[in-house]
């Protein structure tokens, strides 16, 4: 039928585009929703940020898993959970990075531009809810996209791959992180 020819090649061209966009599209290492980034400044990338080594943010907090105190940078912002871990090459034994959730909600993360194999826990009511170990970097696309389903997370920690089963980890296990200036974080 020739009336169907134009909407046929609307749809297609259509579909190309969407799937040509999400391969540019920001998805974080964590979060499932995909962000926008903010607009590019005229100015070099500051050494925190630069994408060459990766982000490091500030020690915000900390938490005792297993026996060992972990420091943990705070990825708090949109923006700073897009970018995650992503171009680090590597992860001290103490170091660990979290992403907290406020309002808690469900989530994926993925290993796109993630250079070293990750740890995440997922931790909701200060007690862990589930694990995925030694996830490696995401050499193809698509990614691989890990988390524990439609569970609602209050906060993720990432840690060098290997190290949960290091320190004993196990589904249940109580966190209790602790912010800079001894608070607690919240639970539900």
């Amino acid at each position: 039928m020739q009336t169907s020819q134009p909407w046929k090649l609307l749809i297609s061209g259509t579909v190309g585009l969407c799937l040509g966009l999400s391969s540019c599209g920001v998805m974080p290492s964590s979060a499932e929703t995909p962000l926008t980034p903010e607009p590019e400044s005229t100015t070099s990338p500051t050494p925190e940020s630069s994408p060459a080594r990766g982000q490091q943010l500030p020690i915000e907090a900390e938490v005792v898993l297993g026996d060992q105190t972990i420091q943990l940078e705070v990825a708090s912002t949109p923006q700073q959970q897009a970018i995650g871990l992503m171009y680090r090459s590597e992860l001290a034994d103490d170091r660990g990075m979290l992403f907290p959730f406020n309002p808690p909600r469900p989530v994926s993360f993925w290993m796109k531009n993630v250079e070293i194999s990750l740890d995440m826990v997922f931790v909701t009511g200060g007690q862990i809810i589930a694990i995925a170990h030694n996830v490696p970097p995401c050499i193809a696309e698509p990614c691989p996209i890990y988390g524990p389903g439609r569970q609602v997370v209050q906060s993720v920690i990432e840690l060098r791959g290997g190290r949960a089963e290091e320190l004993g980890l196990e589904i249940g296990d109580p966190v209790a992180i602790q912010w800079r200036g001894g608070t607690e974080e919240p639970r539900e």
